[in-house]
């Protein structure tokens, strides 16, 4: 059997990504001194050619975040963050997928909240390589940072020593591993 290696090239086919494999998450500075991260628990992300052209397409259930606080999870469904009962997925799509100097480049439209913006991830890919109950594997991590108020989350508080409690820059980073459909 083959083994996979980093690579730049982008396989044809169809793939989907397997959510036991696969993990999509955010970090962000908080109270000015440490970092916060979540995840999504529900998401889906294919890998597909649309016209000979590679695309990415990912959507992610807002209700699905997951962090270590029930009450602070219950904040983050609410209008002040992701407004999950109005705006229950963030979705993005690419307007193209390459290869740029060893590295994997994927400009596109992130929807969070019912805002649409552009942004660029970068990261890399690996594979395909075999996998042992069968069929093919490809690795891909990809990393972006956006300001969250562009996207309509803009609760905050002060933080009695300076600073706010959340900062505005998030960093979004996916982590997959997707199968190729047969």
């Amino acid at each position: 059997m083959a083994t996979a290696t980093e690579t730049t090239a982008i396989p044809t086919g169809i793939w989907k990504s397997d959510p036991v494999h696969s993990h999509v998450g955010f970090a962000v500075k908080h109270m000015v001194v440490a970092t916060f991260r979540g995840s999504f628990a529900d998401f889906d992300v294919t890998l597909a050619n649309e016209n000979g052209e590679p695309r990415l397409y990912g959507a992610v259930r807002v209700e699905s975040v997951e962090v270590r606080d029930e009450n602070l999870n219950g904040h983050l469904l609410s209008p002040d963050f992701f407004d999950a009962e109005r705006t229950p997925e963030i979705t993005f799509t690419s307007s193209e997928v390459r290869a740029d100097d060893g590295e994997l480049v994927v400009p596109g439209k992130l929807t969070i909240k019912g805002v649409t913006r552009d942004v660029e991830a970068r990261g890399t890919i690996v594979g395909p390589a075999e996998h042992p109950a069968g069929g093919e594997r490809i690795g891909i991590e990809l990393e972006t940072k956006v300001d969250r108020t562009e996207f309509g989350l803009n609760w905050n508080a002060p933080v009695p020593s300076g600073g706010v409690a959340v900062q505005n820059d998030v960093t979004l980073t996916v982590h997959l591993e997707l199968a190729r459909e047969e």
